[in-house]
């Protein structure tokens, strides 16, 4: 009977620390930010211009169905349009 009550306590504090740290972990992780460069959300199609000294660059925004073309962005996140109508967008080597 005692060695039951033993494992049993070892198993419940055992069950305890790591639901704790689980809690811990979702807790501590913060919102993923927007990654840098091309992404999409379930609509739309952004660029972020991830830079710290504040410069503009042209990009290359790729679209279906119509021609491509260049834009100027500044530093942070800029909307491109609708995700179904952006293939794409990608760094052109040069500031504006």
């Amino acid at each position: 009977m005692r060695v039951r009550r033993t494992v049993t306590g070892a198993l419940a504090s055992a069950a305890l620390v790591l639901t704790s740290l689980g809690a811990l972990t979702a807790h501590a992780t913060p919102a993923a930010a927007d990654p840098c460069g091309f992404f999409e959300t379930s609509a739309d199609a952004f660029y972020n211009h991830c830079t710290s000294d504040g410069s503009r660059v042209v990009i290359k925004v790729e679209v279906a169905l119509a021609p491509d073309y260049e834009r100027c962005v500044a530093p942070g996140k800029t909307w491109l349009g609708s995700a179904s109508k952006i293939q794409g967008a990608h760094y052109l080597n040069r500031t504006c």
